[in-house]
């Protein structure tokens, strides 16, 4: 059984991730497979963020904790990454640093959006 520190890396997160889906099966699961599989947490997110703001929801659909669906995701980014050979940490930080050389225009708070929205911008 996969044993996860009290305290773990990033890195740490994801050798847990690689060790929990040999274990239950999972490793054999392409890239393309977790990507759609995330796709669905994210809607799964999405629902419960709903139910949580007070927001119409399928009454029939099942709805767990915001931070269980987050769990999912950060698990399916994990598994993903390992997949990639991507090293999250390493890549969080060479991309903070790209981003600390743009230049940032945030939206107003609490303004009503108009017209379309450029979703690139938050990137």
């Amino acid at each position: 059984m996969p044993h996860l520190t009290t305290k773990p890396t990033l890195s740490g997160f994801q050798q847990y991730v690689a060790e929990l889906e040999t274990e239950r099966g999972f490793s054999h699961q392409t890239t393309i497979d977790k990507c759609l599989l995330l796709g669905e947490e994210v809607g799964e997110l999405f629902k419960a963020v709903r139910k949580s703001e007070g927001l119409a929801v399928d009454a029939n659909s099942n709805f767990t904790d915001i931070g269980d669906e987050l769990t999912d995701i950060f698990i399916y980014l994990c598994a993903i990454a390992n997949r990639k050979g991507i090293d999250l940490e390493k890549a969080f930080r060479e991309k903070e640093e790209k981003n600390k050389q743009r230049t940032w225009n945030p939206s107003p708070v609490n303004e009503p959006q108009t017209g379309s929205i450029n979703l690139g911008s938050m990137i």
